[in-house]
């Protein structure tokens, strides 16, 4: 991302509570002769790795998680934009322009073949973002619809080697 010293955020916590403020995510990976791109639900484990760690998971069809297992991938974040009019300033020799917050957190994307872990992953996961609800959902992994459901997706971490935002 092109990023103007002068409007850079470094501070690590910063960074890491926008992420968990703006949790859905674009993943960008390499696969052949185009990129791929995936939107997804992310959750940040600050205490996982030096810069933290993204959990999420997709579709086990969905073919970029094959092709992205082990490589460094791009996920961005990103949250409220808008427009800059020229006529908001005082100023005459100005231009129009786009104000906007994002956070690009590279890593390197590990596939999650462990059942356990898998489970642990979309219960964390829906815990976040049922925690809001009246009534928050809880998943029953004892299920045999659970056990179906489970069998079609794939979770996976990515390791944060570096943030922008």
């Amino acid at each position: 991302m092109y990023l103007p010293k002068h409007y850079a955020v470094t501070d690590r916590q910063q960074l890491h509570d926008f992420i968990k403020g703006n949790g859905f995510g674009i993943l960008f990976s390499g696969s052949g002769p185009e990129p791929v791109a995936s939107h997804l639900p992310f959750i940040l484990d600050e205490s996982a790795g030096e810069q933290g760690t993204l959990l999420s998971h997709m579709a086990g069809a969905n073919r970029q998680w094959r092709h992205a297992d082990g490589q460094q991938v791009l996920t961005v974040f990103h949250g409220p934009h808008t427009y800059v009019s020229p006529t908001w300033y005082q100023e005459d020799e100005v231009v129009p322009t786009w104000n906007y917050v994002a956070v690009h957190a590279t890593g390197i994307f590990r596939a999650i073949e462990d059942r356990a872990a898998l489970e642990e992953s979309v219960g964390r996961l829906t815990e976040q973002h049922e925690a809001s609800q009246p009534k928050p959902w809880q998943p029953d992994f004892g299920t045999n619809y659970s056990d179906q459901m489970l069998k079609r997706i794939m979770a996976f971490q990515v390791e944060i080697t570096s943030l922008q935002g």
